[in-house]
């Protein structure tokens, strides 16, 4: 983990999911996936907004060229541990085929305006994920 998200995780936990700075504005979840290769347990911010009942997040990496390594992560095991606010769930990912990905990533970007300048670094498709908490 890097000192970044290990300073935005100790933030989030210590004010029920509220992060300042550069995230004041913005919703954010602790994301928990199993690594890989490893198995270790991974933990990552992420920006989301909630439709309906379902969290949705998106793997931009900051408009890099390679997913984040959590896509991967929840793509080989979807089951994965969301922290909301001071809450924990069990949730399910689902990652989102056209035309719901494109719909959602419009909402994503009408919410937080960053992720446009993300689509239009990026040479790939920004997966768009569901979580549907158990």
């Amino acid at each position: 983990m890097t000192d970044f998200n290990a300073k935005v995780i100790q933030e989030f936990r210590a004010n029920d999911g509220n992060v300042g700075g550069r995230f004041k504005d913005m919703t954010l979840l602790l994301l928990h996936t199993r690594g890989v290769k490893t198995g270790r347990l991974r933990i990552n911010p992420v920006a989301t907004i909630q439709v309906g009942e379902t969290q949705v997040i998106a793997a931009s990496n900051g408009g890099a060229d390679r997913h984040p390594e959590w896509y991967y992560n929840l793509k080989a095991k979807p089951e994965v541990i969301v922290e909301l606010g001071s809450n924990k769930y069990l949730a399910q990912a689902e990652i989102t085929s056209e035309p719901e990905r494109t719909e959602l990533f419009e909402k994503l970007k009408t919410e937080y305006p960053g992720f446009a300048d993300y689509e239009a670094r990026a040479s790939r498709v920004i997966p768009v994920i569901k979580l549907i908490l158990k």
